[in-house]
């Protein structure tokens, strides 16, 4: 049986390149295909939409399965939950 040998001293890590540097390639990639970013800093939430204006909700975790567990029953998008929980706030202010 011959002896099976392998120098692990030429094998050597590679140093990976800077996280900032390919993030900023992503970015940059993105932003000249038309994509922003859209997050604000500091502000909780998302900031609404430039071409739609739709309103992004930032709700509790235990509210937001019930809105989607609602949507699911009833066989319609969460946002249409939202848009009758709004006009029924909306009759109530009257």
């Amino acid at each position: 049986m011959s002896d099976f040998k392998l120098d692990l001293g030429a094998l050597r890590r590679t140093p990976k390149p800077a996280a900032d540097t390919d993030i900023a390639k992503v970015d940059a990639a993105g932003e000249a295909r038309g994509f922003v970013d859209r997050s604000p800093r500091g502000k909780p939430g998302r900031k609404k939409s430039e071409r739609t204006g739709q309103v992004h909700a930032k709700v509790l975790p235990h509210i937001s399965e019930e809105i989607a567990n609602e949507a699911t029953r009833r066989g319609v998008v969460q946002g249409v939950i939202i848009e009758e929980a709004w006009a029924l706030y909306k009759a109530s202010q009257r």
